[in-house]
């Protein structure tokens, strides 16, 4: 049984992810269904492409991952599928897929994106405000129930990439950002645990404040303290225990953070 995933920022409010299912549905019935999420904040592409990258790898081969963060719909972008290692996407062509890409690029998996430009794995009426319904769900649905993806459209190579921020080395460490804040205020920066030659001896600053050491989980330090952590992806957190360090410190979505290493 073929596993298909879903993201979008469509809330649940207004019945919107429940009709794409039932389009889904119609078409391969045989599928199991799985929510990524469907609370990405509206048009943001980066969290949901992040949100994406984070879970993807914990599906089995197979698996079809139909996300939908689409402030273009109904102009001339692209809706693309790609095959990405054992794991296959479909989605706008506006970065969403930056970083799945990036990782397999860089671990020499196979790759191959297509412009899904076959209507006849579409719903018959198209509609330019609702491509989540009509086009992404049916093109998912399709997939998942056997059809190859280079039978559904044109092979292209040049998908739209997001600029994704990355920590850039420097003579004392690295100069990092935020790169995600989650649902406590945890707020994960562009720094790799694996780019830290020892935790204990790294400083961290950021809105005016320095955090000593970075700790091994939240319980390492008293309530209230501000404290870097390993997050659950493998980089560096910046957090308060049981609190929220974005709502105490103000700390946005690419706010730099200063990493410094000490002999």
């Amino acid at each position: 049984m073929t596993i298909l995933t879903i993201t979008t920022d469509f809330g649940n409010l207004n019945g919107f992810v429940g009709t794409m299912k039932g389009v889904i549905y119609g078409i391969a019935p045989q599928v199991k269904i799985a929510d990524i999420t469907q609370e990405i904040p509206a048009q943001d592409i980066r969290t949901g492409a992040i949100a994406l990258w984070r879970s993807a790898p914990y599906f089995p081969p197979g698996t079809v991952h139909v996300a939908v963060i689409d402030p273009g719909v109904g102009t001339t972008r692209r809706a693309i599928g790609a095959k990405l290692g054992d794991q296959y996407f479909i989605l706008p062509d506006n970065g969403l897929i930056t970083p799945m890409l990036e990782d397999a690029e860089q671990a020499g998996k196979e790759i191959v994106v297509v412009h899904l430009d076959k209507p006849q794995y579409w719903l018959e009426n198209v509609y330019t405000t609702f491509h989540g319904r009509d086009i992404f769900a049916p093109s998912g649905a399709h997939l998942a129930a056997g059809v190859k993806l280079e039978d559904m459209g044109t092979i292209i190579t040049d998908p739209v990439r997001l600029p994704l921020p990355k920590a850039l080395k420097t003579e004392t460490g690295y100069q990092a950002n935020i790169m995600l804040i989650d649902v406590f205020g945890n707020c994960s920066t562009t720094l790799r645990v694996s780019q830290v030659p020892d935790l204990a001896k790294t400083t961290l600053k950021i809105a005016g404040q320095s955090i000593e050491g970075i700790v091994p989980s939240y319980g390492h330090r008293q309530i209230g303290d501000l404290v870097a952590v390993t997050d659950s992806e493998g980089f560096v957190e910046i957090a308060v225990v049981n609190g929220s360090a974005a709502r105490a410190y103000g700390i946005n979505l690419d706010d730099p953070v200063e990493v410094i290493f000490h002999d």
